[in-house]
């Protein structure tokens, strides 16, 4: 005889609810998730948890780990993660936040950005316990009346309850016909791979709830839809490479803990309880201590998790050493004075530019005009600074976390 099934409020259901429910916005509903989780713990069956990837850009960031990084509690608690490679919806484009069209990829740009997608979800999920499909599986395979048949499942006064929609249509913005689809398409995703939970941002919950729609008409039990909130950049910003302000998954363990040490103050406590699994009741006590302290255990914690708990402990003492200490790195690489200079030498902006430690001139000029660039520990803040190709060697400093020794003849 099979056991009884257990209370959706006993014990060991509400710990894998405190796990699902750690950090998150919406959930649809608590009460179908916990019977769930009660039926899952009695069968020994895993249930399907949905996410979905659009690969519209080749780079991920610490911003996107958020809900991976839920999808990993989830998935050592036994459950299937079901990861949805947009392919086909990526060449739709999603028009969710989106105050005008979003260009359209072609299938090849798309294979492009798919190739580090996956590798770098790899760093937050067990890709061997991952279940990964395309959704080009079954929208390649449509034709053009069983596009029909599936546009004809939704209305346009629903589409256009879409806050997003409502925007551009109020502002005389253009909407495609093509955006109208992205919401189904997403929504068909979890009828394909009957799926009994998905998750994705709070910008996404038109999308999921559209699934749990379309499967309640295909008779299937509606989909439970959880989001998680976005993180802002390093200046408050959304994050995103193009503004220079994202944590990026290639960043190395000292890059990524020096960036954490930048962050403001009143953003540390949503840091810790959406990219860190530190239990919130010792974050509020690292608050309490005092700000420094509690955010190098974050920056630790953040680097730690992508690099290795050795490599998070390392990255801290070295920022230690640098700025608590006063001692610079013990690894400044040494640099040739670059080739090519004017006679009388390279303005600093160039110099910085040619020593590749800066993006720019014009970053350079920025950080100069800041104080952030020093020459042998003094500040230069003059943008037209020459430094001689003649001399001895130069210690350089460009913001927090550069340093360059530069032979000079």
């Amino acid at each position: 005889m099979n056991p009884a099934v257990p209370a959706s409020d006993s014990p060991q259901v509400r710990a894998q609810l405190e796990i699902f429910e750690r950090g998150v916005v919406d959930l649809i509903e608590k009460r179908e998730l916990s019977e769930r989780i009660a039926r899952s713990l009695q069968s020994g069956k895993p249930l399907r948890i949905k996410f979905g990837m659009d690969p519209s850009s080749p780079d991920l960031h610490v911003g996107h780990c958020v809900p991976l990084m839920k999808l990993r509690d989830l998935q050592q608690l036994g459950h299937q993660i079901v990861l949805i490679v947009g392919d086909a919806t990526a060449m739709v484009g999603d028009p969710s936040g989106r105050n005008k069209l979003r260009p359209q990829l072609s299938r090849a740009e798309v294979e492009i950005n798919l190739q580090t997608y996956v590798e770098q979800a790899a760093k937050v999920l067990d890709m061997s316990r991952t279940e990964v499909r395309r959704n080009s599986e079954w929208f390649d395979a449509m034709r053009f009346e069983d596009v029909l048949r599936l546009c004809g499942k939704m209305t346009v006064a629903r589409m256009l309850e879409r806050d997003t929609f409502q925007k551009r249509v109020s502002e005389n913005e253009p909407i495609g016909i093509h955006e109208f689809l992205y919401p189904l398409m997403q929504g068909w995703d979890s009828v394909m791979i009957r799926c009994d939970a998905e998750l994705g941002g709070t910008d996404q919950l038109f999308n999921l709830l559209r699934g749990r729609d379309l499967q309640a008409g295909e008779g299937q039990t509606g989909q439970v839809c959880f989001t998680t909130p976005l993180v802002n950049g390093l200046d408050g910003r959304k994050m995103s490479k193009s503004y220079g302000n994202a944590i990026t998954l290639t960043d190395s363990a000292r890059d990524m803990f020096g960036k954490v040490m930048s962050i403001p103050d009143e953003v540390m406590r949503d840091w810790f309880l959406l990219l860190t699994r530190v239990p919130m009741v010792e974050v509020d006590a690292l608050l309490a201590g005092g700000f420094r302290e509690a955010k190098a255990r974050l920056g630790q914690e953040i680097a730690g998790f992508f690099h290795g708990a050795l490599a998070g402990r390392a990255a801290r003492e070295a920022f230690d050493r640098q700025f608590r200490d006063k001692q610079l790195p013990s690894d400044i690489p040494e640099l040739a004075y670059p080739a090519g200079a004017p006679e009388q030498g390279w303005m600093l902006p160039n110099l910085l530019k040619e020593l590749k430690l800066v993006a720019s001139t014009s970053d350079a000029r920025r950080m100069i005009e800041q104080g952030g660039v020093k020459l042998d520990g003094e500040p230069v803040k003059d943008a037209k600074y020459l430094v001689s190709p003649k001399g001895m060697t130069l210690l350089v400093q460009a913001g927090k976390l550069k340093f360059a020794r530069v032979k000079r003849g």
